[in-house]
């Protein structure tokens, strides 16, 4: 099984704030994420050089996927029907499409997805 990872639960592992058992998922699996996440991990305003240099590290670790013509019918499906905003609902479309789960603290927003399966790494 794969696993599709949100931005926060990144940051919130670089920063040690995840539980044990979210660690132990977050380094017992080959990381995945979409593209939206890795912009969305770079592109906070005040980002300091280490976490900059760490963020890259997992980058060259991490498969990113792209935005493809395939997320487009999923993407608009989910935007329609969960109204989530379109960052959320592409990283969503990513997982579904690609049959990934997708680890979020996020829960809220993405269970308004419907055939999306998550976890809430702060319940692991």
């Amino acid at each position: 099984m794969g696993y599709l990872i949100d931005s926060n639960v990144i940051i919130d592992f670089c920063n040690g704030k995840l539980t044990s058992g979210a660690r132990n998922l977050l380094q017992n699996i080959s990381p995945e994420i979409s593209i939206i996440t890795q912009i969305e991990l770079f592109g906070t305003k005040n980002i300091v050089r280490e976490e900059i240099e760490l963020l890259e590290k997992f980058i060259e670790i991490a498969t990113v996927h792209p935005v493809s013509i395939d997320l487009v019918p999923a993407t608009i499906q989910i935007r329609q029907s969960a109204g989530i905003k379109l960052p959320d609902a592409i990283i969503a479309a990513t997982a579904v499409v690609l049959g990934l789960v997708l680890v979020s603290r996020n829960i809220s927003d993405f269970k308004k997805v419907e055939g999306l399966h998550i976890i809430d790494p702060y319940v692991l």
